[in-house]
């Protein structure tokens, strides 16, 4: 990945020339400064929580591929009522890291030079620089992309809204512009 440790809020740095074909297991989790980071970086109330699972092991012969489990407790403010809402994430993510410049990172194409993609898919590889890759980051990445955008509290609804039923609406008259114009 080509952030700056500096940039990161939770960051846990692997050595590429460490890993195996074998998988490691870690775990990780996020201290308290790291998860107040977090919470001002995801523009959430608090974080109380983030951990992390991992399994990291070699993908074909240069990548890396980081497999595992992020969990977090996570407080938003309802969009209804602002009042705070504690939310649990639980997701399970697999990425692959490839040298920059490599075949692998290369994004399939035809012969009109269309790309092609898959959503529902297995993401691309993701490319690093050096020899180093923030699995930490990857784990945050992916904690936030699982956070509910528009948290409510359970049984709010919005209250005091009308919808307009258009029975009004009337299509203007494209000459209804003429009619105050007087002639000389």
């Amino acid at each position: 990945m080509k952030n700056d440790p500096d940039d990161v809020p939770f960051s846990y740095r692997v050595k590429v020339g460490h890993i195996s074909a074998n998988p490691v297991e870690v775990h990780i989790e996020a201290d308290s400064g790291e998860l107040k980071a977090l919470a001002e970086t995801w523009s959430v109330v608090s974080v109380d929580g983030l951990s992390a699972d991992l399994q990291i092991a070699r993908w074909k012969r240069d990548g890396v591929r980081v497999k595992g489990r992020v969990q977090a407790k996570i407080v938003q403010s309802c969009v209804v009522t602002l009042e705070p809402v504690e939310a649990m994430i639980d997701e399970s993510f697999e990425q692959i890291f490839v040298p920059e410049g490599s075949k692998l990172a290369r994004q399939p194409g035809n012969d009109a030079g269309e790309m092609l993609l898959d959503p529902d898919g297995p993401d691309l590889p993701e490319p690093f620089v050096g020899d180093t890759i923030d699995a930490g980051a990857v784990v945050a990445e992916f904690a936030a992309l699982a956070i509910d955008p528009y948290p409510r509290k359970q049984d709010v609804e919005f209250e005091g809204h009308i919808e307009d039923s258009g029975e009004n609406d009337k299509k203007p008259s494209a000459f209804a512009v003429l009619k105050d114009w007087k002639k000389d």
